[in-house]
């Protein structure tokens, strides 16, 4: 097969509603030569039977269980095609022109091996989409330095990488399910020499959380507490790990205190338990982490 200039990979989960609004939006966008795949992580909203009798041109993978985000990933990148891999979620639309100046930006930049778009919401504002710093890099004195450019990473909904770096970095680390994937794959496209960019003149509409909108915001944060956590493992040595448990386990243990003595005087109850929920999720996880260890 012929190379292409863009291999795009989006993972689909029982989002039936957004996911022709996002191919509709790649079909119309740049002259560029493309190639799109879709993987159905066991959706059953009805998602494979719209993708086959209305995209047919899409390469579609249909999962009999949910792999999550990285593992799906991961099963098409041997079959890419193109020079760059552009990784979109389901809940995204493409604003025109948007893909040609991702590919203009990557081709301008060959120091950079991984960058991210300029994300907003439906409405037009601005969603925060670059962090230039680490979850916990406050505590790491070693393990993080030398890395080259200043942005640590990009968000995982619309990010632009070339293909064989990607490959020499292995893909995509299967251990994580949903999230902290894209924080874990930027830092270690840093660690093999390079940078992650930022493209402002790439513009990608975000509805954001479409797959995860049936969990509770509480099943969210111990979700993400649990990423956050494989992230320190893989990334920092146990004494780093030790400081940051140990801080965060002080400030559950006072917000849980403080929180339980304001809640019979709130306005809003609901939002201090729901506060408190977060910060006794916190201290189970971080226990829970310890002992496995």
């Amino acid at each position: 097969m012929a190379q292409s200039d863009l291999s795009i990979i989006v993972v689909s989960y029982n989002t039936a509603d957004w996911i022709g609004i996002c191919l509709d939006s790649i079909t119309t966008d740049c002259d560029c030569s493309k190639e799109v795949f879709v993987i159905d992580n066991a959706s059953t909203d009805g998602s494979v039977d719209l993708l086959r009798r209305n995209y047919p041109w899409v390469h579609l993978i249909v999962n009999k269980e949910n792999r999550g985000f990285a593992a799906a990933n991961n099963q098409v990148l041997p079959r890419c095609q193109g020079r760059y891999i552009l990784c979109l979620n389901p809940d995204t639309k493409v604003e025109p022109g948007s893909l040609r100046k991702f590919i203009s930006f990557m081709e301008a930049n060959p120091h950079i091996g991984l960058a991210g778009s300029k994300v907003i919401y439906p409405d037009g504002s601005l969603q925060e989409s670059v962090s230039y710093r680490y979850p916990g890099q406050r505590y790491a004195t070693h393990e993080l330095s030398g890395l080259k450019g200043s942005i640590a990473c990009v968000l995982g909904a619309s990010m632009i990488a070339r293909a064989e770096i990607v490959r020499q970095a292995g893909g995509f680390d299967e251990d994580f399910f949903l999230y902290g994937e894209d924080q874990d794959l930027c830092l270690r496209i840093r660690k093999a020499g390079y940078e992650i960019g930022y493209c402002d003149a790439a513009v990608v509409v975000h509805l954001g959380g479409q797959s995860e909108r049936k969990s509770t915001s509480e099943e969210l944060f111990r979700k993400k507490t649990q990423a956050e956590y494989l992230f320190y493992k893989k990334h920092y040595i146990p004494e780093t790990i030790d400081r940051i448990s140990r801080n965060n386990l002080l400030k559950a243990h006072w917000r849980i205190a403080t929180l339980t003595l304001f809640l019979p005087l709130a306005k809003d109850k609901i939002k201090v338990k729901e506060k408190l929920t977060r910060y006794r999720i916190l201290y189970q996880e971080i226990k829970k982490f310890s002992l496995q260890r």
